[in-house]
């Protein structure tokens, strides 16, 4: 979701509000059954990009899966013979892997401080 919103954001139209732009592009980020998924809402049912991220990520993110994500995320720890590159790839990795994990900026460096120690 990341990409597609720095993607949209490198559209501008005068007049033209950005959730407009994200609404009107956003079917051509999807493929298969995602694409399916957002075109059996009619009309103009999905008004604002919130609902539609609402919708999206709990079709597509159900609770249980954030759990499990949440969990792997809030037990980060330090790999033997792992980089500090890595162990950063292997942290964002998992907070992209779990868009509805909800933790603030704050929060994930601490969680990350935290893996790091042994």
């Amino acid at each position: 979701m990341a990409t597609f919103i720095e993607n949209c954001n490198t559209v501008k139209i005068a007049s033209v509000l950005d959730e407009a732009i994200r609404l009107s592009l956003f079917s051509f980020s999807l493929v298969g059954e995602a694409k399916r998924w957002l075109h059996s809402f009619k009309g103009n049912s999905l008004k604002t990009w919130e609902e539609v991220v609402e919708k999206f990520l709990k079709k597509y993110f159900p609770e249980s899966e954030t759990a499990e994500g949440k969990a792997a995320i809030s037990s980060f720890h330090l790999f033997p013979n792992e980089s500090l590159s890595e162990e950063l790839e292997r942290f964002r990795d998992l907070l992209r892997r779990t868009p509805t994990h909800g933790f603030s900026e704050p929060i994930q460096l601490n969680l990350f401080i935290d893996g790091l120690r042994p």
